[in-house]
């Protein structure tokens, strides 16, 4: 990854209070900036994950309403069985 260098005005009182604040908390004003630039990109990203989350959600509901559904009981008993197995496997590992 090569750096690039981001140049733009601010007031001096703000830089001075932002360097200030920053050093209270053993980072560089340009380390926070980073990281907040970084955190502005990922909530950028979020709706797409939100979207693709909204339709699963959906999806499911769809699925539930339409009788797809798997008894509690079924689903306990499944998992026992693996849980059970994977204790086996673990014993005989050792």
């Amino acid at each position: 990854m090569s750096d690039a260098t981001f140049t733009f005005r601010v007031d001096e009182d703000l830089k001075a209070e932002f360097a200030s604040a920053a050093k209270a908390h053993d980072r560089t004003a340009a380390q926070l900036l980073r990281d907040f630039m970084r955190h502005y990109v990922e909530q950028q990203e979020a709706p797409d994950y939100d979207a693709w989350l909204m339709a699963k959600v959906e999806q499911s509901q769809a699925s539930a309403e339409a009788g797809n559904l798997i008894p509690a009981a079924d689903v306990e008993a499944r998992f026992a069985a693996r849980r059970a197995a994977t204790r086996a496997r673990l014993a005989k590992a050792k």
